[in-house]
């Protein structure tokens, strides 16, 4: 007898997250489902477990991640390390619109519990059955599971003939430990991934650690350094509604951006999308901020979160130019970000600025590498500042690149609307810029385009 568990439809999710969750659940007393204590499922200990130890996993692709759909998932685990990382998993940001709960047991204790109660959107157990035994009570669990659960399995055998098995009678996905938290997320995030995406860009997002710092200006040359120097498709998002500087750094002055997207983005479609942004090269597009004060420019984190996933369809890599304010919506960006860079400079407001969002970033963000730090205007003549390796110790985080204080190259650059490689390609500024936007990039730079002789050259080179 074999059985397939179909495609679920998060609409039909009957374990729907509310659109105010975002802290995963944890059972951390008696349940509120009876069926659990019913049947002497002991639940994971309340809370995540501490950031560090050998569970981190830092993301080294090059690729965008979308967070997984409002959905309930159950993880059933046998070991302390599964369920050490399946916890991780739960406080991911990746998972922030998911409701997890992370349960010990394997397939006898969800067989029990779900003969009482519906069954989530998604399970995922451990097993330690040999394989006839395994596939025996996946067919029970079949009997007892709403037709479109999704059932992940992590079980202890490598072997490709049950995999095979497993896949035929529709498992979704089998996993075998050890079992890092990225691995989950991923695996999770794949289940649900919408197959009329191509792909997913990666965002990265600048951010100063106060006003004036040079945060936009690096964030519109790292994009351009992409896009010309990388040579790979980027689009800068200037959220910086009021007083966004990207359409004057770019000489653009376009009639629709961001102000537009946020005030409709349930009809954001690509042919939409393409209408409001301006193309600054072939590689390189610009959705403007109005820089105007006619609004005051109240939008909710649902509508920018929104944006921000139909911006990241465009391009492989979206820039986001973050103002320098807190409220929700900036808060949410910063944290969904797959690559985050505060720029600083030398200054004590701006230390004690940069290490209160590290310290938040690398508590809501344990599974991510932490942010990237760039020292901005360094060596500025007459101005007492904090040392860079002061700096350094005092945010335990060693600076990416360091700029130094170049009044005339940048002034330039702002006033004529260029980029910096535009005015003084060989500026130290730049080849910094450059370095950090391969390392960002994970590419190599884009070879040189060969020099084309004239008719007289090649004749005399004959001769």
């Amino acid at each position: 007898m074999t059985y397939t568990l179909p495609d679920q439809s998060v609409d039909q999710d009957p374990f729907e997250a509310s659109l105010d969750t975002h802290e995963p659940q944890w059972v951390d007393s008696a349940p509120s489902e009876p069926a659990y204590a019913a049947h002497g499922v002991d639940p994971i200990p309340a809370g995540p477990p501490a950031v560090g130890g050998a569970l981190v996993s830092l993301d080294d692709s090059a690729a965008g991640e979308l967070p997984v759909p409002r959905i309930a998932i159950h993880f059933f685990c046998r070991h302390e390390e599964t369920a050490a990382a399946a916890a991780r998993a739960s406080s991911d940001r990746r998972l922030s619109r998911a409701t997890p709960k992370v349960l010990r047991g394997g397939l006898t204790e969800a067989i029990a519990i779900y003969q009482e109660q519906p069954t989530p959107p998604l399970i995922v157990v451990e097993c330690l059955e040999p394989g006839l035994e395994l596939l025996q009570k996946l067919e029970s669990l079949a009997e007892v599971c709403d037709p479109n659960t999704k059932v992940v399995v992590i079980g202890a055998s490598n072997d490709i003939a049950l995999y095979r098995e497993l896949m035929r009678r529709g498992v979704s996905e089998y996993l075998v430990p050890p079992i890092q938290p990225l691995q989950l997320i991923r695996t999770i995030a794949g289940l649900y991934a919408d197959p009329t995406t191509p792909f997913v860009g990666r965002t990265v997002g600048f951010v100063g650690s106060k006003g004036g710092v040079g945060a936009s200006t690096i964030a519109h040359n790292i994009a351009h350094t992409l896009a010309e120097q990388v040579k790979v498709n980027t689009v800068v998002a200037d959220y910086d509604l009021a007083f966004g500087t990207a359409g004057l750094d770019f000489n653009q002055d376009p009639l629709q951006g961001v102000y537009d997207a946020l005030h409709q983005p349930d009809r954001l479609d690509p042919v939409l999308l393409d209408r409001m942004t301006a193309r600054c090269t072939d590689r390189l597009s610009l959705f403007a901020a109005p820089a105007t004060l006619d609004d005051v420019y109240e939008f909710g984190p649902e509508v920018f979160e929104e944006v921000f996933n139909r911006i990241r369809t465009t391009a492989p890599f979206v820039v986001l130019d973050i103002p320098h304010m807190w409220n929700a919506w900036v808060k949410q960006t910063i944290l969904a970000c797959d690559d985050l860079i505060i720029v600083a400079t030398p200054e004590l407001a701006s230390l004690r600025n940069a290490k209160n969002m590290i310290d938040l970033i690398r508590k809501a963000r344990p599974n991510d590498a932490p942010p990237r730090l760039i020292l901005n205007q360094m060596g500025v003549p007459g101005r007492p500042e904090i040392p860079v390796k002061e700096f350094a110790k005092a945010l335990q985080l060693e600076p990416a690149l360091v700029l130094p204080f170049d009044a005339k190259l940048f002034g330039e650059a702002a006033n004529n609307g260029q980029m910096l490689v535009e005015v003084n390609p060989k500026a130290k500024s730049v080849e910094g810029l450059l370095e950090f936007a391969l390392a960002l990039s994970r590419r190599e730079a884009a070879p040189p385009a060969p020099k084309t002789r004239s008719l007289i050259e090649r004749l005399l080179k004959r001769a």
